[in-house]
């Protein structure tokens, strides 16, 4: 932080503690007007994402989502969201390289998530992991943003290997041997390697880079403002990060992508079925749900009003592992319940219907979709991170105390 910026937050501080109204009630003779959860609250200003739900466009740095997803790389999505730009071609080499050297995982880490019961969920070794990782980094208190941006990069780098070894150590059977990562292979085809001990088909590499891409960044979401709030406290940015894992392991966010596989299983996925007999018995089960009031997860969005910008693109993949794995049920049992949804309540699918259906077909246990949403998110949040910091102003919102007036102590 510059000598400027310290003085302004000293500033800020100061009237924070200064301020009557900073003891939690209103200071004003009016009841203030409420935004319970800051719903239609805008709290700072950004450079790195817009959402238009009037036009139904995710925008990273002013370029169409859906453009990305279909022509970039991973890498170069990363550098997008970090620097402004999309990197030159010597820019990405350097990534790639960069993103390659730095994807193993230091003993301790391993020795941590070893210590952790097998069945806790993957989420908590994520966010373990995380913290091993800020403690052993010799630049966790450098917030210069050089430092701030290799930490990010190391992170990316790292949290495949962490993914992956979760993966395996909770395999039907008994934990299995981790798999080295290869220098050889992209960000993708890493981590599908080290996950299942083989190479990916080219169909399921592109797919799960599709599925990245679209994951990365998605504004002032709860994982996201999480990570700002830590980082205005001026925390470093593993802790801001481990914030953002907590909040994004809640269903209301991150946590859908496996509600969504856990209906497909309630209604029961049987793979010698068609396509037609799937989705009648999917059509059956959502009539039956929205009748008794069920929420299902998957469907509809905090912003988006017309469905989900991402979706399209993530369909696709989806239907190309379909295709690949020939699984003709998984798109009768999606189909089913989109369209009894929509018949009933109008209601559009999000980013996670397609996502947790896509993850299954490549072999990912579902308690891992989560953490394999934070593989891609690490670039969102971080490129959040270093801009909070760079512009700070400290988080801290009042509220209006509705409890009993003062009384003394009996």
């Amino acid at each position: 932080m510059t000598e400027k910026q310290q003085d302004a937050q000293h500033t800020r501080d100061t009237q924070d503690t200064q301020d009557p109204q900073n003891d939690g009630g209103s200071g004003a003779e009016e009841t203030p007007e409420i935004h319970r959860g800051l719903a239609g609250v805008v709290t700072d200003v950004t450079q790195v994402s817009k959402v238009n739900p009037e036009t139904n466009s995710l925008l990273y740095r002013g370029y169409p989502v859906p453009q990305l997803a279909a022509s970039q790389p991973f890498e170069a999505v990363a550098h997008l969201l970090w620097i402004g730009e999309l990197p030159t071609e010597q820019e990405l080499e350097d990534a790639v390289a960069h993103e390659r050297s730095h994807r193993d995982l230091a003993p301790q880490v391993k020795d941590a998530l070893d210590s952790l019961p097998v069945d806790c969920h993957p989420m908590d070794s994520v966010r373990t992991a995380v913290s091993v990782l800020g403690a052993l980094d010799p630049a966790a208190e450098d917030d210069s943003p050089e430092a701030e941006l290799e930490k990010s990069r190391r992170l990316l780098s790292q949290l495949p290997a962490v993914v992956a070894y979760e993966q395996r150590r909770r395999r039907a059977g008994g934990p299995t041997d981790p798999i080295a990562p290869r220098e050889d292979l992209d960000h993708a085809q890493n981590l599908l390697w080290m996950t299942f001990g083989e190479e990916a088909a080219p169909e399921v590499v592109d797919a799960f880079r599709v599925s990245m891409v679209l994951y990365a960044e998605h504004s002032f979401n709860a994982s996201t403002f999480t990570a700002r709030v830590i980082t205005s406290t001026l925390a470093d940015l593993h802790s801001a990060v481990v914030g953002a894992i907590g909040a994004l392991k809640g269903p209301l966010h991150g946590g859908a992508n496996e509600a969504v596989m856990n209906t497909f299983d309630e209604i029961g996925i049987r793979p010698e079925e068609s396509a037609d007999e799937a989705r009648s018995r999917a059509k059956a089960w959502m009539d039956d749900a929205l009748a008794q009031k069920k929420k299902v997860m998957g469907f509809g969005h905090r912003v988006y009003k017309n469905g989900d910008s991402r979706v399209p693109t993530m369909k696709q993949a989806l239907d190309a592992m379909i295709e690949h794995f020939e699984r003709p049920e998984i798109l009768g049992l999606y189909d089913g319940l989109e369209l009894s949804m929509e018949e009933a309540k109008d209601i559009k699918p999000n980013l996670d219907y397609p996502a947790g259906p896509t993850y299954h077909l490549m072999g990912f246990d579902t308690e891992m979709f989560t953490p394999l949403f934070i593989v891609s998110r690490i670039t969102g949040w971080t490129a959040h991170i270093m801009e909070q910091r760079a512009a700070n102003a400290l988080i801290r919102p009042l509220s209006e105390y509705v409890g009993p007036e003062e009384r003394p102590v009996p």
